[in-house]
């Protein structure tokens, strides 16, 4: 199947592409985009992939869905377009930033520099129906990211996972703790921020692993 994304990935995910259930995936989502608004944008789907092959990925950060109201979504977990108002959980990851490293709060929440970098800002579902939370789940994506996930776990080494909220812990169950830095903490949603998403110090914990094992750290 030729699906439209990054070289190194395209090469990588090769097979997958193959496989039964992503057919029937491609064909629910192809379904869906044309049967009503749905989110990101068709060529954003796989944006967390184009904007960070698969060599250059230094950390993953999971997250559960894209955003379902216009605008917000463009194929990066927790991140939003230029100009629209940050989600609550984005907000507390801004200040969760801001109190670790000392960084000001951004005018943007748009993610893409983060992405850049290395960062893989990976949702588990990576479509959604406008205005219908978890509409996209159950069709095959959760299996194509956990061989993500799988895959990058494998093949690299001294990466950092960042889990927030038990689904993303559960879905990093696969991941090798002996060759990678697994980070997990409470979500930072409201609901959840202050039962110990603030204070985990995810982000310079990042950087002094990457910084231990040679690598570039990451400008957040």
């Amino acid at each position: 199947m030729n699906v439209q994304i990054e070289q190194s990935w395209h090469e990588v995910l090769a097979d997958e592409f193959e496989k039964e259930y992503f057919v029937r995936l491609t064909e629910f989502v192809r379904e869906e985009y044309g049967k009503g608004q749905c989110f990101p944008p068709g060529r954003l789907i796989f944006n967390a992939f184009n904007l960070c092959p698969f060599d250059k990925v230094k950390v993953v950060i999971i997250g559960q869905d894209p955003y379902h109201s216009p605008g917000q979504a463009h194929g990066l977990c927790f991140s939003v377009n230029d100009g629209v108002r940050f989600p609550p959980s984005l907000q507390n990851i801004f200040k969760e930033i801001e109190s670790d490293i000392g960084k000001p709060i951004p005018q943007s929440g748009n993610l893409t520099r983060w992405a850049q970098q290395g960062v893989l800002m990976l949702n588990a579902t990576l479509t959604v129906r406008a205005h219908q939370a978890g509409s996209h789940q159950g069709h095959g994506w959760e299996q194509f990211t956990d061989r993500v996930i799988e895959l990058l776990s494998e093949r690299r080494e001294h990466l950092v996972f960042i889990l927030w909220g038990a689904y993303a812990q559960r879905k990093g169950a696969v991941i090798d703790r002996e060759k990678h830095l697994v980070l997990a903490s409470a979500h930072p949603s409201p609901l959840s921020a202050y039962n110990g998403f603030f204070g985990n110090r995810h982000f310079s914990r990042t950087n002094e692993y990457l910084t231990a094992h040679g690598i570039e750290p990451i400008v957040w």
